[in-house]
């Protein structure tokens, strides 16, 4: 299983981004699909997951600012990010559970100017 991650750039406070996961096998067959991040100095933090059912978690910093979808016709999960702040600029990983493996794209950086 293959994800390539897209979107990540550099937004101004109070700015919007919108990631992408794309996965090289039907997204039908990913249990849990979602988004880590990593900033300098600190430990990976869970920013949102969303299972088979649509079912979704989101990491409290997060929490009504950002959303997470999967598109089941593209094989392809999203993070819909707004209200955006230098606190959440970090190296923004998908991730796939398939089976019991977990996959990891290769990261996407987001930088967030006050």
């Amino acid at each position: 299983v293959q994800l390539q991650a897209s979107g990540g750039g550099l937004v101004q406070q109070g700015g919007s981004l919108r990631l992408s996961c794309a996965a090289s096998v039907s997204i039908s067959s990913i249990n849990v699909m979602g988004w880590y991040r990593q900033a300098p100095g600190k430990q990976r933090e869970m920013v949102a997951d969303i299972d088979r059912s649509g079912s979704t978690n989101y990491g409290d910093s997060v929490t009504g600012r950002f959303t997470i979808s999967r598109d089941n016709a593209e094989n392809t999960g999203s993070l819909q990010m707004n209200s955006l702040n230098p606190d959440d600029t970090a190296v923004y990983y998908c991730h796939a559970r398939v089976g019991p493996k977990t996959y990891w794209g290769q990261g996407t950086q987001v930088t967030v100017s006050s």
